[in-house]
């Protein structure tokens, strides 16, 4: 199945170090072949760059390893396909609006024998059960909150609820965000590191590549990087738990009874 990547932080910050792993992943250490995506959120605006080639043999990979975009919420997925053919179309993240905010979502897993019926707001563009699953969630949230965006503790009572539908049909692991919160739910594997003061240097596990973030941040930074597998081999990354759903802001998990 697919690779998730995200990054929430308090401050604007690049994903350089953290995609030149994740990208070799896509076809050099990793078999994730079938196309690859990346979304970096600017206040309410939205970069997004897909591509249907491998991460690891595409040109726009290489420029978003090489260009430091800053952003306070990214979300990177590489695929593997399980259902729909390998096309642009079908190639995570996928963006929808919602409160006249951009919402970007990216799925790792299979949800079997999942066709719902076009929604009244949201429908597929592409074949994948993770675009359907998209549409089915926020359509979702529209009709329980029409006008606007809920206080948090609504939207994620609202969320779970949903998740844990689609969830009972298959492996629904995901990264949903708006730029102003960062929701990710773990079926089967998802980890995430929170990185701040005291700095230290971390090694990716995919590539021979070092980096020392004491040289590159402030005292105040602070950085959270969600992932399906660690990516780094000399850091503690804390495993989320099977069926949690965490809200991510400024850097730092925010949790829910």
């Amino acid at each position: 199945m697919c690779q998730l990547l995200g990054m929430n932080c308090n401050t604007p910050t690049d994903i350089c170090f953290s995609f030149e792993g994740f990208a070799a992943r896509g076809g050099k250490t990793d078999d994730h072949r079938d196309g690859w995506g990346i979304a970096f959120f600017e206040e309410k605006g939205c970069q997004l760059f897909i591509d249907a080639k491998p991460s690891i043999a595409s040109p726009i990979a290489d420029l978003v390893r090489r260009y430091p975009i800053h952003s306070t919420h990214v979300i990177a997925h590489i695929r593997k396909a399980t259902q729909g053919k390998i096309a642009l179309e079908n190639c995570h993240p996928f963006v929808r609006e919602l409160w006249e905010r951009y919402w970007v979502f990216a799925h790792n897993g299979n949800l079997l024998d999942f066709h719902p019926e076009g929604g009244e707001f949201y429908r597929s563009v592409g074949q994948t059960d993770s675009e359907r699953a998209f549409c089915v969630i926020l359509e979702v949230l529209r009709q329980n909150f029409p006008e606007s965006k809920p206080p948090l503790d609504k939207l994620y009572s609202v969320l779970k609820d949903v998740t844990q539908s689609l969830a009972d049909k298959g492996i629904f692991n995901y990264l949903l965000s708006d730029g102003e919160h960062f929701f990710t739910h773990c079926s089967t594997q998802l980890s995430y590191i929170v990185r701040q003061a005291p700095f230290a240097a971390a090694h990716l596990i995919d590539e021979d590549v070092s980096v020392d973030f004491q040289e590159l941040t402030r005292k105040s930074d602070r950085v959270a990087v969600i992932a399906t597998t660690p990516l780094t081999d000399n850091e503690i990354w804390t495993p989320i738990q099977p069926g949690e759903l965490l809200v991510f802001q400024d850097g730092l998990p925010l949790k829910f009874a």
